[in-house]
């Protein structure tokens, strides 16, 4: 059955994407071989890869006419094809383009005249033109900007968020041609309220970089105030407050264990482009990378300054998620926490209303049932993740020790990063 609409790769970024769709009345496929059969089911796969979407939404879509497929025949028959499979970051610190440029090779073989092929993957600037384009046009036969439109558009997603919403989110277009601009702008225009036209694709795919690199700096900058604040004997959380009543030249970011999520930050020194470094992102990504550490130190202090050991203690950890409210484990920094309390012979166990189980090191990690009662039997609770769920002026009377990485407990009530 022809559809408007293709989506490739149904992860973070394709679901939202598929869903938005769908509530517009778009006919959609979602082509993704290796999750279809557990969506199609109106299951969700259980990688965590969906990102804030549940069951419940899955099977609202299906009912809407979502149809998730492995079949890549089903791809030569739309009028759009928007390509969101993953890039994750490698071990040379550059993009891992295999899942992209396969899904690339499964639509080029059924591209069809007409049709608008989009990315929304995020990717180094020229990676559109100088890798996908070829692996478009070799495996149909066509010219992109003459037989088909071909355009790039960061995703913009807030997973999770009740204030940034698809449809009111602007979204950047930039396409090989004009006319490829304005195709991809068309299609947009049925989903978001206000589209914005960048003048290629390299442009587009900069912006994400910029988007990306800009909450990594900033997280960055304001991680090293937290560790000099408590050098300092300074109170972090009330420099924030008093900073974000300036009305211009300031925007808030906040401390935290690390930096999960799939924005991976890009310093451009490696393959394919290997220019010249970004080198405030490059020392941005040494900065959070030693946050984890850090808590550990702060951690083991705290249990010291109590006459207790790390050997032995026992810890809970309170939201593992990468994000608020969204059963994502991506990138998360209680992983390497868990890891290194482990490795100093603590006991740790967690707790997170949208994680049901949790493995580090190969071995799962007891899930506490009962908050309260967890914190109060544990020496040391450490607050990763601020769920709304969590009621933290009570959670600050229960539990033996706190250590509240978010800011997020009342002032006094627990010690915080």
């Amino acid at each position: 059955m022809p559809a408007d609409l293709a989506v490739i790769g149904l992860g973070h970024l394709g679901l939202p994407l598929a869903q938005a769709a769908v509530a517009a009345g778009i006919a959609t496929i979602g082509y993704d071989p290796a999750r279809a059969t557990d969506l199609a089911a109106g299951r969700l796969p259980g990688d965590g890869a969906e990102g804030s979407l549940t069951a419940a939404d899955i099977r609202r879509m299906l009912s809407g006419g979502f149809r998730p497929t492995g079949d890549p025949v089903e791809l030569g028959r739309v009028r759009t094809a928007v390509i969101c499979a993953p890039a994750p970051l490698g071990a040379d610190r550059s993009l891992d383009l295999a899942q992209l440029t396969d899904a690339t090779r499964a639509l080029a073989a059924r591209l069809r005249p007409h049709t608008t092929v989009i990315i929304e993957t995020p990717v180094a600037p020229g990676t559109t033109e100088g890798v996908l384009r070829p692996l478009l046009e070799d495996g149909s036969g066509l010219r992109a900007g003459r037989d088909f439109h071909l355009a790039y558009s960061p995703a913009r997603l807030d997973p999770g968020s009740r204030t940034h919403a698809y449809a009111t989110t602007p979204k950047v277009i930039g396409g090989l041609t004009p006319a490829c601009t304005e195709s991809a702008a068309a299609f947009y225009g049925r989903l978001c309220d206000k589209v914005v036209r960048a003048r290629g694709p390299r442009e587009a795919e900069t912006v994400q970089l910029l988007e990306t690199n800009y909450r990594h700096v900033n997280i960055a900058l304001v991680n090293e105030m937290a560790v000099l604040c408590h050098d300092l004997g300074v109170d972090l959380w009330d420099v924030i407050r008093c900073a974000e009543t300036k009305p211009f030249g300031f925007q808030a970011f906040r401390p935290g264990p690390g930096v999960g999520g799939h924005g991976v930050p890009q310093d451009l020194s490696g393959p394919p482009l290997a220019v010249r470094p970004l080198r405030m992102v490059e020392l941005a990504q040494q900065v959070n990378h030693h946050m984890p550490q850090y808590v550990i130190q702060r951690a083991a202090t705290l249990l010291n300054e109590h006459g207790k050991s790390a050997r032995g203690a026992r810890v809970l950890l309170l939201g593992i998620t990468y994000k608020p409210d969204v059963p994502d484990l991506e990138g998360t920094p209680a992983q390497e926490i868990a890891t290194r309390l482990m490795q100093l012979g603590a006991a740790v166990s967690y707790h997170d209303p949208h994680i049901a189980s949790w493995n580090v090191l190969g071995h799962p990690v007891p899930r506490a049932d009962s908050l309260y009662e967890a914190a109060a039997d544990a020496d040391l609770t450490i607050l990763l993740q601020q769920h709304r769920t969590y009621d933290l002026q009570g959670l600050s009377v229960k539990a033996q020790l706190l250590l509240d990485t978010r800011g997020a407990t009342p002032t006094g009530a627990a010690h915080r990063l």
